[in-house]
This record gives C-alpha cells, sequence and structure tokens, in this order.
C-alpha cells in the first residue's frame, strides 16, 4: 500500500500527478491532514472529489484546531503507517508529517511537490542542512530546540541508504542529491483530465502570499499589481488561499480588478477555462507548473521579480537570493523588471 500524506490542495493534485505516472491509483491511500483555513480546508474538499473519482482512497484526518488533536490523530494513523510499502509526503517541512515519520518502518519514500518550497528541500538535503523553509530566519527559540530531534530524525529518513529508496516526484527545475531519484512531474493527468481552455483576449494576475508569510510589504505589493494591471490590461486577479480578505478589499478597490477565489489550484482552473492569453505572476510555483499545464495552448506566463527595496524587514536574509533563483530557472516564460513597474506606478 502506499500512504500519502497531504496538508494541501496543491500537495494533493501531485499525488495525483504521481499515481498517474505509475498506471493508475495502484492501492494507493492519502490521509488529508487539512490546515485551519476556510480556503485551503474548501480547495482540499474539492480536490479529494477528485481524488476519489480516480478511484483513491481518501481518509480526512483532523489534526489541528483543537487540544489534543495532535496526539489523537497520531494513535489514529498508527496501524496504518506502519502497514505502508511506501510513504508519499506533500510537505517534508511540515513538523507533524516530520512527526509521523519517527512511526515509518518502511524502505520507500517519495517527496511529491510542494511547490517551490521543493528547490529548497532539495538543496539542504543535498548540502546535508537542517530543514527550514526558505522564508523563515531560522531562529532557535524553544520551540525548535524542542522539535530538533523530530526534525533530524526527518533528515535522516529523507536520506537515501542501502536499505532506504527515496524519490522527489517534481515539476520544479532541481538536481538531485546524491541516491535520491527524480521524477518529473509534466502534469499529464491535469492535461488528460481538463481541457483545452477557452483563451480570452485580457490578461490574468495570480496572486501571492508573500506579504502574508512576512517576506514583503504591502504597499509596494500594492502597487506593482496596480501596475502590472494597467499595462498589460489585466482584468482578473488570482488570489492565492492565503491571502487576507483586507489585503484583497484594498487590491480591489485600487485597482478595479475582479477578485476570482479559485475553488482548486490554479493549475487545475487554467486547464479548464476561460483563461487570459497572458497570465502575470510574482516568484512562485506557477510560473514553473502553468506552463506545463497549458503547454500546446498558447498562453504566455510572464513573471515580475521582486525588487530588493519590496522586501519587508522581518524577510529572511535569503528571500531575494531564493526568489530570484525561482524566476531563473523558469523555462518558457517571459521576465519583467520590477524596476520597470515601479516606474509605472510612479507616472501614474
Amino acid at each position: 500500500m502506499n500512504l500519502a500524506f497531504v496538508e494541501s490542495p496543491v500537495q494533493l493534485l501531485n499525488v495525483l500527478e504521481w499515481t498517474h505516472t505509475r498506471g493508475g491509483p495502484a492501492d494507493t491511500t492519502v490521509v488529508v491532514l487539512p490546515p485551519v483555513d476556510p480556503m485551503s480546508r474548501g480547495q482540499l474538499r474539492r480536490m479529494v472529489e477528485l481524488a476519489r473519482d480516480e478511484g483513491i482512497t481518501v481518509r480526512w484526518q483532523e489534526a489541528r484546531g483543537e487540544a489534543g488533536a495532535p496526539l489523537k490523530a497520531l494513535r489514529a494513523l498508527t496501524g496504518l503507517i506502519r502497514r505502508a510499502d511506501r510513504i508519499v509526503i506533500g510537505d517534508p517541512f511540515s513538523r507533524y508529517v516530520q512527526l509521523l515519520l519517527s512511526l515509518v518502518r518502511t524502505r520507500r519514500i517519495t517527496v511529491v511537490d510542494d511547490g517551490t518550497a521543493t528547490m529548497e528541500f532539495v538543496a539542504q538535503l543535498a548540502r546535508g542542512e537542517r530543514l527550514v523553509r526558505w522564508h523563515r530566519r531560522g531562529s532557535r527559540g524553544p520551540r525548535e530546540l524542542l522539535l530538533a530531534p523530530v526534525t533530524s530524525a526527518a533528515r535522516r529518513s529523507f536520506t537515501p541508504s542501502a536499505t532506504r529508496t527515496v524519490e522527489v516526484f517534481t515539476a520544479m527545475p532541481v538536481e538531485a542529491p546524491q541516491g535520491v531519484d527524480i521524477t518529473s512531474n509534466t502534469f499529464a493527468w491535469t492535461r488528460e483530465r481538463f481541457g483545452p481552455p477557452l483563451i480570452t483576449k485580457g490578461a490574468d494576475l495570480v496572486g501571492t502570499s508573500l506579504v502574508e508569510t512576512g517576506v514583503v510589504d504591502p504597499v509596494p505589493y500594492q502597487e506593482a499589481v496596480t501596475a502590472l494591471a494597467r499595462t498589460h490590461g489585466a482584468t482578473r486577479y488570482f488570489a492565492h488561499r492565503r491571502e487576507s480578505a483586507d489585503k484583497l478589499h484594498a487590491l480591489e478597490a485600487a485597482t478595479g480588478l475582479e477578485i476570482v477565489r479559485p475553488d482548486l489550484p490554479l493549475e487545475l482552473i487554467a486547464r479548464r477555462g476561460p483563461i487570459g492569453h497572458t497570465v502575470l505572476s510574482f516568484p512562485s510555483t506557477v510560473v514553473h507548473t502553468l506552463p506545463l499545464a497549458l503547454v500546446g495552448t498558447g498562453v504566455k506566463v510572464a513573471v515580475c521579480d521582486i525588487a530588493p527595496e519590496w522586501l519587508r524587514d522581518t524577510a529572511s536574509p535569503r528571500a531575494h537570493g531564493f526568489l530570484s533563483g525561482v524566476t531563473e530557472t523558469a523555462r518558457d516564460v517571459q521576465r519583467l523588471s520590477p524596476w520597470r513597474v515601479t516606474a509605472v506606478t510612479a507616472e501614474g
């Protein structure tokens, strides 16, 4: 049995893509560990419907939000974990998933894409570093010190050995660490299941949660969105599921853009259509995945870099370099200068 743990809609989408490359569900059970925010939960429920339609067994397991939920979930999942032949993981940085890994006896582990975080995971694995999300400052507070043994054990679980195989299933441009198998995610299931989409004359803009994660200041972000919409004739703004309502209301008022809260990951929304002839984005997962999902449709994907002065003081020292790397390694996209965007805003 393949046992997958997912915490986001994108992770579940990529489990579907992974099973597709293997010829079907192949005795796969997915355990959904939902976050507490309503938008993510809503998208996850829609993705669960699609997964069940594909013949995958899905178990919805609450592990957050109330006292005792993590331990209750751990007890409920122990037997399932120990019976699994392969563990499939959507977020190797998740502390809860790392805790579940301590129960794993299987010799086969697969990590499926969690977007651009996969790039950082593979790089840290290759360098032998501890697992830290790129937008975190990496401080060693009491909680981090308490969980350090769990993280260290997880780090060993992701290291191939004579008795353990490790696979990374990804659409990201990564170089395989020694002993790790890299399998390309081409979004074949998405293309077969949806589309081709109707292409509209306008442009669409993809939102990001860089403000919510403390990386980008909200003022230059709003200015950049305004300038991009004006310059490229964008009419819709596809919000990231973690963007705040207050921020989106402010963007709508400032830009006149129609704010769209997708009920599925953007790769599926774009493939179903309608979608603009140009899709504008900041550095994010979609600059790597949309060209694959929309190959052959004629849709152009353009990415606007993040200028250093847009970053907040709370941003990790690694933030700008990481975001630049996301853009620089993207294939089949048009690159837009943030300084030209700023100039357009100033002229306006």
